[in-house]
């Protein structure tokens, strides 16, 4: 038997994924635990799959909680996933746990640990192109989520991903930490009760894109199993610079700096306007790309989103980072540095009793283990997360086109065709929603 058969029988038989006939075999089936096990001393117990950066970082933000226990690891780069285990287990000794608490099992395959019975919740920190096949299956399989951001790989993918988690009635945080600051709280609070009067527009800048010079084709590092990574996007040669953290400089797998960032200050926006669950009506962009190298996202983009009510949310990779909200009377700046208004006296602004008050997170780890035991809406919740990132992957749209894109945020439909054809992918190696 090998290392995957149990898994993608269990996942075949839970209706999560459909994969190619050959993985079908006479393996006796299981079924995923659907329902919500609190574990031992009230602990939510998580797996972490994909241990980059942001996979260890969040693991360890859950360690420092009392309420949360890693048990188990999985990376299809053998060499993080050790280290991501290794980290752990240091991690829960330097806590002064016992032995049976510092163990934390490693996997190389999702659907490995979907398969689990005693993981409460899973941290998605996968490269983008594998979110939605990682968090439909873990939905379906019964697991609460702390997805990282962005949200999605295409627009489509996205709305399967938040239907999903809503018919498995699961809990799912959205890495978009920014709704635990409490400056940004306080500029969107600020902003929804009108201390700025009427908002016309909002400008979110973000960081320039990057570029690399060509790189030769090398032999695949031992433990990496590259054609797992690559997964349902194309096969290519394997170059140093387009995996890990890499990936999100290729359209391959991810859509540059107005995804990365995008679902941090767009969301935002959405967020002091009071746009959370809808979307702009037509979304135009230009951009500047690199000039060789593997990496094809843009350098530099300025990208317009237009919105019912009137208000425009311009995405653009000139200025200082962070987000710029312009009223009839006032104009505020946040950022991750700092908070600033004009005129000044915006920010002593007190808010009534009667008036909007948005909800003070715990911190955003803290927040979704309320929420799990709860059962209640994270402070950001994927839906929220849908609406955000379709603005920037509608950005990417118009910039590959060359075209404006009008939008239906209801149907989430457009009527330019060749747009419209950048809404979903054809899956590689039978993969599939």
């Amino acid at each position: 038997m090998t290392r995957s058969d149990v898994s993608r029988r269990a996942l075949l038989r839970a209706g999560a994924l459909v994969l190619p006939a050959a993985a079908i075999d006479a393996v006796a089936p299981f079924a995923f635990a659907r329902t919500r096990r609190v574990s031992a001393l009230d602990r939510v117990t998580i797996g972490v799959i994909g241990c980059g950066g942001m996979g260890r970082a969040n693991m360890n933000s859950f360690q420092e909680l009392d309420g949360a226990q890693v048990v188990a690891v999985c990376d299809v780069d053998a060499n993080r996933a050790i280290a991501a285990r290794d980290q752990a287990v240091a991690k829960y000794r330097s806590q002064g746990r016992d032995t049976r608490d510092a163990d934390v099992a490693v996997h190389s395959d999702f659907r490995e640990l979907l398969a689990r019975t005693d993981v409460d919740a899973v941290v998605v920190a996968t490269p983008d192109h594998w979110h939605a096949l990682v968090v439909v299956a873990a939905a379906q399989a019964g697991k609460d989520v702390y997805g990282e951001k962005p949200l999605s790989y295409t627009i489509t993918e996205g709305r399967a991903m938040s239907d999903a988690v809503r018919d498995a009635g699961r809990v799912f945080q959205t890495g978009s930490q920014q709704r635990s600051d409490a400056r940004f709280r306080r500029a969107c609070e600020l902003v929804r009760n009108g201390r700025l009067g009427a908002i016309r527009r909002v400008v979110c800048t973000l960081p320039r894109g990057l570029a690399t010079n060509p790189r030769p084709v090398v032999p695949v590092p031992d433990g990496f199993d590259y054609d797992f990574w690559l997964g349902p996007a194309p096969v290519v040669p394997y170059v140093e610079g387009r995996t890990h953290f890499d990936f999100r400089y290729q359209y391959d797998y991810s859509g540059g700096h107005i995804t990365d960032w995008g679902a941090h200050h767009v969301d935002i926006a959405h967020w002091a306007l009071g746009l959370a669950n809808t979307g702009p009506i037509s979304v135009e962009g230009t951009a500047t790309f690199p000039q060789d190298g593997p990496w094809n996202t843009p350098v530099t983009f300025e990208v317009s989103a237009k919105y019912l009510s009137g208000v425009e949310i311009h995405v653009t990779s000139e200025g200082e980072n962070g987000i710029t909200f312009e009223g009839d009377e006032g104009t505020l700046f946040v950022s991750r540095g700092r908070i600033d208004a004009n005129p000044a006296g915006i920010l002593e602004s007190r808010l009534g009793s009667s008036e909007i008050h948005y909800p003070v997170s715990p911190g955003h780890h803290q927040d979704f283990l309320d929420r799990v035991h709860d059962r209640g809406e994270t402070i950001a919740p994927i839906e929220h997360a849908h609406r955000t990132i379709t603005v920037a992957h509608l950005g990417n749209m118009s910039i590959r086109t060359g075209s404006v894109v009008p939008w239906d945020p209801v149907t989430e439909t457009t009527t330019n065709e060749r747009a419209a054809r950048l809404m979903r992918r054809e899956m590689r190696g039978g993969w599939s929603l």
